[in-house]
């Protein structure tokens, strides 16, 4: 992803609550539920997927690249910031989520971000 593409968010992405320091706007995550995103990150459960594409979408979680939709349904940029796909922690809109042979970054970082909720 386009590291200079970053997103202002006012409202956590994860509580709702407002947010008040420029990293938490920046980021979109207040410092708790930043936390709770990280230990999730961590979860066995993710540990089912290959690391550097664990790492990419932590990396998506930190830019606060990820919009919910509702229900566990998130937007995701692509990685040149043109094209928008709808991830879920079980599919994704993406080219590579389509082929389905291996997980997507934005599957996995939806997939953190839904056992973080």
């Amino acid at each position: 992803m386009n590291a200079t593409a970053t997103h202002q968010h006012s409202n956590c992405l994860r509580c709702g609550r407002a947010l008040r320091s420029a990293k938490s706007v920046a980021t979109g995550y207040g410092p708790t539920c930043t936390r709770k995103v990280k230990a999730a990150a961590k979860a066995e459960v993710v540990a089912q997927y290959k690391a550097h594409l664990v790492a990419k979408a932590e990396e998506l979680i930190e830019q606060g690249a990820l919009i919910p939709l509702r229900s566990g349904i998130y937007l995701a940029p692509s990685s040149d910031g043109e094209r928008t796909y709808k991830a879920h922690r079980t599919a994704c809109s993406c080219p590579a989520g389509i082929k389905g042979l291996h997980p997507c970054k934005h599957r996995i970082a939806a997939h953190i971000l839904s056992l973080a909720a």
